[in-house]
This record gives structure tokens, C-alpha cells and sequence, in this order.
């Protein structure tokens, strides 16, 4: 598929790519993530480009949430109190100075900023070889991650230790986060404990009303603490696990009341999100 997709050195044909991705799109983007750290520099820049516009296109799939900083409504008072919204208010206002009686709280609406309903935190595990079938992978999480809460979401990536990608309250282009996504390197043990903890560090920033986690992983530790004392900090833990390498998850999700779901190849990620989030 190479010397289709690059039959010229520092090239990339697009019709080639049209048509692989048509046929097999997981080689396609597995092949694509290869290139985005070829040798090569014109190569390795034109991979870039492509595999972040199709890894964004593709993350589009599935339904999508509200936007993660709260939205400005119009809601009845209580004893709460509030700003007064003066349009809303308006009518039970002037019957209640027609009729030279006091404004009953019932007639009256205050603006308040309401929670957003979701928001998560993507933990890509990094640990071992990162081939370019779960660099793909990796990086269309990424995407539909956010997709699904622009706003209110957090990448980080694990082995040993811990890179923020995008922290939580960062504002950084979806294209950015890709791009980081895509130069990431495997190396380390597997400390899941710390990428847990991580996690629940990134979420404690948000005021949404469901917070979930997303990790990426074979779940098999191979450093730290046991990962299932740091589970139970967590609001929600959905598991995606490579479909030829799941056991180990499976049996963690067990363990912990997670939800899990395994990973047949990069352009499943949509339909699994969307499977979790059910």
C-alpha cells in the first residue's frame, strides 16, 4: 500500500488514499500515523496534514454534546434569588402593578448559568510499542473526544509517567491536540494507578454534571499502585481495549463496575464512543 500511497519520494497521491480508504480504512490510517514520523520531512508534514483532516472528519461520527462552559438561561425564582430577567418577568411585572398588588415570586425568572451535562477526560496508554494502528487510534479518541465536549475535555497520555496534551479549562485547536497526539512515542512501564489519578485531577476542574473517564489500554499494569484503589474515584471509567489483546481489561472493568467495550481498529472509535456513552 506504500508505493500506491507514495509512489514518488516526498509525495502522497490523494487518489490512492481516496480509494485505500474506501477499501481498508484501518490499514489507511494506520499507515497514514506510520508516516506522520517518517524521516522524510516533506512526507512526514503532508501525512500530518492528511491523517489530521481524515481523523477529524472521522471523529464527527456519533452524536455530539453541548458546549462545556454552561449556558445562560431564563428559570424561575425561588428562594435561591437571582439576577431578574426583566423580558421574562415583564408581563407578571405589569399585572401585578395594574391590580396595586405585589409581584407574586411564581411571575418572576432569573438568568442562570446552567452546568454542562458532560464532560471527560481521554487517558491513551503509551507504554510498549505505540504501532500506527493504536497511534490512529489515539488520535481519532482524540477528536471525538472533542467533538463530544469542546469545551470540557482532557487528553493526557501515560507510561511511567504523564504528558498533559490538553489539560482541562486549556483552550487549544482540535487540529493541535491531533497533531500532539500523532507524535507521541511508545516507551515506559505502565503505571495506570498514575494515570488515574491523573485523570480525576483533570475532571475536579469541571462543574459538569457527568464526568467520565476514557482510558485506552490493555489495562496491564506494570508499575505503580493497583489501579482499582484509584477506580473508585472516578464518577464514571469507560474502557476501550484492543479486540486481539482485551482480557485483562475486561476483567478490570468487572472488577470495578466499569464499562468496556474492545477496539477492532482505528475507524471503530465513533461507533465504540457511542456505544459507551449509551
Amino acid at each position: 500500500m506504500f508505493d500506491d500511497v507514495s509512489p514518488e519520494v516526498g509525495e502522497i497521491d490523494m487518489r490512492a488514499v481516496e480509494d485505500a480508504m474506501s477499501e481498508d480504512p484501518d490499514e489507511m490510517l494506520s499507515l497514514l500515523a506510520e508516516l506522520t514520523g517518517a524521516t522524510d520531512v516533506k512526507l512526514r508534514m503532508l501525512a500530518q496534514r492528511l491523517a489530521g483532516r481524515l481523523v477529524l472528519d472521522l471523529a464527527q461520527g456519533g452524536p455530539t454534546k453541548g458546549r462545556g462552559v454552561g449556558r445562560l438561561r431564563s428559570i424561575p425564582m425561588d428562594e435561591t434569588g437571582g439576577d431578574i430577567d426583566l423580558d421574562q418577568s415583564l408581563e407578571g411585572i405589569q399585572m401585578a402593578t395594574a391590580a396595586d398588588e405585589p409581584v407574586a415570586i411564581e411571575d418572576l425568572r432569573v438568568r442562570s448559568w446552567t452546568k454542562p451535562e458532560s464532560a471527560l477526560c481521554l487517558v491513551i496508554d503509551r507504554s510498549g510499542s505505540m504501532n500506527g494502528e493504536r497511534l490512529a487510534s489515539a488520535a481519532i479518541a482524540a477528536a471525538a473526544a472533542a467533538q463530544r465536549a469542546p469545551d470540557d475535555y482532557s487528553v493526557v497520555a501515560f507510561s511511567d509517567r504523564v504528558i498533559v496534551i490538553k489539560g482541562h479549562g486549556q483552550h487549544r485547536p482540535p487540529e493541535d491536540v491531533v497533531n500532539d497526539v500523532f507524535r507521541l512515542r511508545g516507551s515506559g512501564t505502565t503505571d495506570l494507578a498514575l494515570a488515574l489519578r491523573t485523570a480525576a485531577a483533570q475532571l475536579s476542574a469541571s462543574s459538569a454534571t457527568r464526568k467520565r473517564v476514557i482510558l485506552l489500554s490493555d489495562c496491564r499494569p506494570t508499575a505503580g499502585t493497583e489501579p482499582e484503589v484509584e477506580c473508585s474515584a472516578l464518577e464514571e471509567l469507560h474502557i476501550i481495549a484492543p479486540a486481539d489483546d482485551c482480557e485483562d481489561a475486561e476483567v478490570m472493568a468487572q472488577a470495578v463496575g466499569a464499562r468496556w467495550a474492545p477496539l477492532s481498529g482505528p475507524s471503530m472509535i465513533p461507533s465504540v464512543f457511542a456505544q459507551l456513552n449509551g
